[in-house]
């Protein structure tokens, strides 16, 4: 018997340790402390890279999710990176496109935004933005560029039907930015650079509170 009441007491203390640092992770992310937004943002894209992909998920849309990159955080706002470089089949003996980058684009940042918006622990960002990039090759040799941006804010995404609705008309209910050639080919776009991280004016919480 005492041997069972140790145990339990120190199940208790870890569940009750574990109950307070998500409390204090919360309340000093609601606060606006960038470095603990950051921290829990680093961390969410660190365990879905190597978490099994969802069913309901295709391969290039789940590995460009895997692509993701921390880009900026503020009070309430997160930017991310990802890859998209299209879709391609063998068929005849020949390589033949069946998603362009931008399709693929479109997949991978309907999901991450639903990921970023509905699914961090102990933050609830306001309003989320993804740059969707690709490799180009030019004459002076490959390179990235961004095809497509999306920026949402929770009351625009609470007007999307997630379920229903396909990635296209996600991007365009939410004014994705994005440019097409005269073939229909996606085009670089610019996106603004990120602001200069700003001086943490929050405490993070107590070394003791952090998970």
């Amino acid at each position: 018997m005492l041997g069972i009441s140790i145990v339990f007491l120190i199940i208790t203390y870890i569940v009750v340790q574990g109950t307070r640092a998500s409390m204090a992770w919360r309340k000093a992310a609601a606060e606006g402390d960038t470095k603990v937004i950051r921290d829990i943002l680093e961390d969410a894209v660190s365990a879905w890279r190597s978490t099994k992909r969802p069913k309901e998920v295709p391969p290039d849309v789940w590995r460009g999710v895997q692509s993701m990159q921390v880009v900026e955080v503020g009070a309430g706002f997160v930017r991310v990176s990802c890859q998209a470089e299209g879709e391609y089949k063998l068929v005849n003996g020949r390589w033949v496109e069946t998603a362009n980058p931008l399709q693929e684009g479109m997949g991978i940042t309907v999901r991450a935004l639903d990921m970023l918006l509905y699914e961090l622990p102990h933050f609830k960002p306001g309003r989320v933005q993804i740059d969707a990039y690709t490799s180009f090759r030019e004459a002076e040799g490959a390179g990235r560029a961004c095809i497509l941006s999306v920026s949402a804010t929770r009351e625009e995404a609470r007007a999307v039907d997630w379920e229903e609705w396909t990635p296209a008309q996600i991007v365009e209910a939410l004014d994705g930015r994005y440019s097409l050639g005269d073939s229909g080919q996606p085009l670089p776009i610019e996106v603004a650079e990120p602001k200069a991280p700003e001086s943490e004016s929050v405490e993070a919480p107590p070394a003791a509170a952090k998970r």
